[in-house]
């Protein structure tokens, strides 16, 4: 695979100062079902990174510790995490909304037949990567028989209440499946919502849409065809200052599955941790006694993706 790091650092980005932490993002592994053609991650089956029971002891402990609003789940598959329920039901108690980042045919994996049931039981908010909502699109972006497994998944969410109870809220992702911005966020779920009740009975709450970032799997295809510098072209010219406001950095941190803190899920990947001010790198253990607010945020020529056009983050459209 090629890197793109060396094109992205040193960068151009404007400063960007940060607010209160509210959301910890929380990479639990790498190692997934699927091995989808825009993931910055780069898991996929083969991947063998887990988080080890001590960081994440450590994790439930902040959560616990610490006014968090939202822990933020994800891979890899995160659910594929031998204690994945545990530090679910470790942050309910602790009044802290959960995110699975779910890629929805997990549902159907071995020993994980009763993992829908669980995740509304829990009032876990669901964000599930659905590229399309046609087959073709979908299954050549992630892989054969994946919508038909998607659909079904959906289908057995929303007979548990996912989008109807107020409290069970399922999301749906796109990303573009090039080296192009998404079209209007607005616009998209209403197609989205349209088609996929009319097709397939399924409901859902919001669309996110997210820029492809310039990183791991998906920059080393921009690479090999030639995309990469028109791509971040495309991303510079679209930049928005107004977006700078809403960015994702701002009040949430990034851990990987070895405990390190990064700004963002996207450093994270590009192995760029948050350092501390005496310039070491921080891990979770270090944020007991860590004001953030007084740490810069690091950017690069990548973070251009999430203020072009409408702007990007993991919950979507900026504006």
């Amino acid at each position: 695979m090629r890197e793109t790091k060396h094109l992205l650092f040193p960068g151009t980005f404007p400063a960007i100062s940060r607010s209160r932490l509210t959301t910890l993002q929380v990479n639990l592994g790498y190692k997934c079902n699927q091995s989808c053609t825009h993931c910055h991650v780069n898991a996929g089956p083969n991947r063998t990174e887990m988080m080890d029971d001590a960081t994440l002891d450590l994790v439930i402990k902040y959560i616990s510790e610490n006014d968090i609003a939202l822990l933020d789940v994800t891979g890899g598959a995160p659910e594929l995490h031998p204690r994945f329920r545990q530090l679910v039901i470790e942050a309910g108690k602790a009044g802290v909304t959960v995110r699975d980042r779910c890629n929805l045919t997990i549902l159907f994996e071995p020993q994980q037949e009763d993992l829908a049931e669980f995740l509304a039981d829990n009032q876990v908010e669901i964000v599930a990567s659905l590229p399309c909502y046609t087959e073709d699109t979908v299954n050549k972006q992630r892989g054969k028989g994946v919508f038909s497994l998607s659909i079904d998944a959906l289908q057995q969410l929303n007979s548990l209440g996912y989008a109807e109870d107020s409290n069970l809220n399922l999301h749906l992702v796109f990303n573009p499946s090039g080296p192009v911005l998404p079209p209007s966020q607005m616009e998209l779920e209403k197609e989205y919502k349209q088609r996929l009740a009319q097709d397939h009975n399924v409901q859902f709450n919001d669309l996110f849409v997210i820029t492809n970032m310039p990183i791991q799997r998906f920059g080393s295809s921009l690479l090999s065809t030639g995309h990469f510098h028109s791509y971040m072209d495309t991303l510079r010219n679209s930049h928005q200052a107004d977006n700078l406001e809403t960015v994702m950095c701002k009040d949430t941190v990034s851990i990987d599955w070895q405990g390190n803190v990064f700004d963002c899920d996207f450093n994270q990947m590009l192995e760029e941790p948050l350092y501390s001010k005496d310039k070491h790198p921080l891990h979770i253990s270090d944020l007991f006694a860590t004001s953030l607010g007084d740490l810069p945020i690091k950017t690069g020529n990548h973070c251009f993706g999430c203020t072009a056009g409408q702007g990007s983050s993991c919950s979507g459209a900026l504006n």
